[in-house]
């Protein structure tokens, strides 16, 4: 049986060079184009001579950020915090869910509807009603973050459980698999490409829907995310401030993508047609 090491040396050094070859362009060009763009940005600041509080150039932007890195990190934490307890919960609840949904038509024409009524009501809508009966402002935030992120990854994971082969059930009950095991051992592994898909999905909601619940709640004090910095700094005409918070967002938002892009990868690149990687 040939392997890996039975392949000639050239062709292995060839195909590690071409590997640190891709890499290499997938990291430069994007941080080319950032660098491009900041630097038009600069130039048209400085050309056109905009004031500050209406557009600050990339240096106030950094002196902002270290300035103000006192008051905008722990906000920062208590919006990465929440964001990520969202995904958890959306996670557990959403998986759990589908897996009750798939259990009988009956139960999915009867429970079904209830989720999307959840995910087509808007949570400014309901966010005064959840802060009324929420015990904290932080939990109101949680339940918000919650009910957004959830109905993708309920989804997503419902179609992945109804999509299986059935030739393979049928084989599964041919060899008197009960129906816990043709989930555990069937159902679930073959439904992981639409689950990660509701995962990379179900990141990036909850930190919108943290931030929107945020502005909805109007928290404020030493527990406030970055959504309240963010308008403490409009308030004020803060500008950099506000751009300096608007960075760490996003910043924030690439970093969860890349994490549950990491995850889809790992679960998936050994055998997902998704992620093998293709000589065409």
């Amino acid at each position: 049986m040939s392997d890996e090491t039975d392949a000639p040396p050239l062709l292995l050094k060839g195909t590690a060079s071409a590997g640190r070859r891709d890499l290499a362009l997938r990291i430069s060009i994007p941080i080319l184009v950032i660098a491009l763009l900041i630097l038009v940005w600069y130039l048209y600041v400085k050309l056109s001579g905009v004031p500050p509080y209406i557009l600050p150039g990339p240096a106030a932007v950094a002196n902002a950020l270290v300035s103000d890195w006192g008051t905008l990190a722990p906000a920062l934490w208590v919006t990465t915090k929440i964001t990520f307890l969202s995904l958890m919960l959306a996670l557990a609840g959403g998986v759990g869910f589908a897996i009750f949904l798939v259990q009988s038509r009956w139960i999915e024409l009867a429970f079904y509807p209830l989720a999307v009524i959840l995910q087509v009501t808007p949570v400014v809508a309901i966010s005064p009603l959840i802060l009324v009966y929420a015990p904290s402002t932080q939990v109101a935030l949680l339940i918000c973050a919650f009910l957004v992120a959830f109905f993708p990854i309920l989804s997503n994971m419902v179609q992945g459980l109804k999509s299986v082969d059935h030739n393979l059930i049928n084989l599964f009950e041919l060899y008197g698999a009960s129906r816990w095991q043709t989930l555990f051992f069937l159902k679930l592994p073959a439904a992981q490409p639409y689950f990660m898909t509701g995962l990379r999905i179900g990141g990036g909601l909850a930190l919108i829907a943290a931030v929107v619940a945020e502005f909805a709640a109007g928290s404020a004090g030493a527990g406030s995310g970055l959504a309240f910095r963010l308008l403490e700094a409009q308030y004020r005409l803060n500008i950099p401030r506000l751009f300096a918070a608007l960075l760490m967002l996003s910043l924030l938002g690439v970093a969860i993508f890349a994490v549950t892009s990491f995850i889809s990868w790992l679960a998936l690149h050994r055998w997902h047609e998704s992620s093998l990687k293709r000589e065409n």
